[in-house]
């Protein structure tokens, strides 16, 4: 069975050097080292001279001509990049050929991309590599660490993507030449746990490694208060929540309590008169409306609490024998009611 790791290595993948993109992307495109810088060079210089002979066409004397002349080559400079048009060239000798990708020609054809071979992508002097080898795409960008493992389902997405970045894609048409990750990724899918960063990522991290160790430990420091901050603004919230349910419970319970105060005031009023009331169907009265306030409401029930601990006090004599209860189990005392009664027999 095939090591993983080893197919991945088996992927060819030149890192960059210089401003040689151009190069490393052929290079990833055709798996193997095919070009050089002078290669290259030797194609632009091709380019400007059939150029120069067009222009001459017009007059060597003329002012387009020495305008020319004078101008630096539009296919290569100094830096190492080179123009569409040597990459055009480069990959004509392998029978190749370049489509844009977003040309009205080739979304007519309305090709999916994973059924593609491989992509071209240009930003500016940048120049990168999409290819599929075996069943799966890979990024081969030459400023990453290595090739990146491309799912079918993002591939579509990725294109999308560097299109609104700017970037010029390209389609690849034509037979590649064989090479030794195609036969082995042709047998075996390849899993990537890791993907590749861009090249000097881990050398900056590394140079800034006090700096950065210094920064996130003041970051988690930063993070710890407001954390603690946000804790206890919760538990605020929370303590608000408890104290509005509370008040709310209370004002029930006192309105419960009175209405109860009233029903047994009510019933030891029809006792003493030898009438048996039933109250079911009657309204509250005047004064004792579902309207009252909290603090009317404490009131009346604190009124009520102090009338029942008097009436529980040992200096006053209960007539547990004679006086009937109310509904709340206390032994009724002598009241105005009861003289009233005398008075009336």
């Amino acid at each position: 069975m095939f090591d993983r790791k080893l197919n991945m290595d088996s992927i060819f993948h030149e890192k960059q050097e210089g401003s040689l993109c151009a190069q490393h992307c052929l290079n990833n495109l055709l798996q193997g080292e095919y070009f050089t810088p002078v290669d290259l060079s030797s194609i632009a210089h091709q380019l400007d001279e059939e150029e120069r002979m067009r222009m001459a066409e017009g007059g060597m004397a003329s002012e387009e001509y020495r305008t020319f002349l004078q101008q630096p080559s539009g296919n290569m400079d100094d830096s190492g990049f080179f123009s569409i048009q040597v990459i055009s060239n480069a990959l004509r000798v392998w029978g190749l050929e370049l489509i844009l990708f977003n040309s009205r020609e080739y979304q007519r054809l309305m090709i999916n991309p994973i059924n593609e071979k491989a992509f071209i992508c240009n930003y500016k002097e940048h120049w990168f590599t999409i290819r599929k080898l075996g069943q799966q795409w890979f990024n081969l960008n030459s400023l990453l660490t290595g090739p990146e493992l491309i799912s079918d389902t993002y591939l579509a997405l990725f294109l999308a993507q560097l299109q609104q970045e700017g970037y010029s894609i390209f389609v690849i048409r034509g037979n590649l030449p064989e090479c030794e990750a195609e036969q082995i990724l042709g047998i075996m899918r390849v899993h990537q746990q890791q993907r590749p960063r861009l090249i000097g990522e881990d050398e900056a991290q590394t140079s800034m490694g006090t700096t950065a160790s210094q920064a996130q430990t003041d970051v988690g420091f930063a993070v710890e208060d407001e954390d603690e901050e946000l804790k206890k603004a919760l538990a605020l919230s929370r303590q608000d929540m408890d104290v509005e349910d509370e008040e709310a419970d209370v004002r029930r319970a006192i309105q419960l309590s009175m209405q109860g105060a009233v029903m047994s005031n009510r019933s030891s009023e029809g006792e003493v008169a030898g009438v048996k009331s039933v109250r079911t169907n009657e309204g509250p009265k005047e004064g004792q409306s579902d309207a009252l306030t909290a603090e009317e409401l404490r009131k009346r029930r604190q009124a009520y609490f102090d009338r029942q601990q008097q009436q529980a006090q040992p200096s006053i004599p209960q007539q547990l024998d004679t006086q009937p209860t109310d509904g709340s189990g206390t032994a009724n005392t002598a009241s105005e009611e009861e003289q009233q009664q005398k008075s009336s027999q």
